[in-house]
């Protein structure tokens, strides 16, 4: 069994923004060489998400209005620590990780899945996610 890791490094430009990181993460599987596995993409920040969808423009804007309905602007307590409470409840709902089975060399993402990063809030400077392969 080998273990592959690398990080990558992601820069967002606006407060929410969902950035697709397919390609850099099949990069990371080819360079590791592993043919059957899994592989785990985790983002090292706690107002930040990773997540599995389709690269559609009218769904991820559907995504945006979505949640934010679902965290509304109120008063938080965190607020009162660095005013960014709502992005951190966001990532709550979220997740910080995903894992995706690997076969013959290739993530087993389906015909519409990608893989994104979700700034909640930023913009933001060197973002890092680790992705680790693990097989044979």
């Amino acid at each position: 069994m080998t273990v592959f890791k690398k990080s990558i490094k992601i820069t967002s430009q606006s407060k929410f923004q969902i950035i697709n990181i397919t390609q850099s993460i099949n990069e990371i599987v080819n360079e590791s060489h592993i043919k059957e596995g899994i592989i785990s993409i985790f983002s090292k920040h706690s107002t930040t998400a990773i997540c599995i969808n389709e690269d559609e423009t009218g769904l991820k804007e559907d995504f945006k209005t979505f949640i934010e309905k679902l965290v509304p602007n109120d008063k938080y307590k965190h607020d009162f620590i660095d005013n960014n409470a709502k992005s951190h409840l966001k990532s709550f709902l979220l997740s910080s990780s995903e894992t995706i089975p690997i076969t013959n060399g290739r993530m087993e993402l389906g015909t519409w899945q990608s893989v994104f990063f979700v700034e909640l809030d930023g913009p933001r400077t060197n973002r890092t996610i680790v992705i680790t392969v693990v097989g044979d």
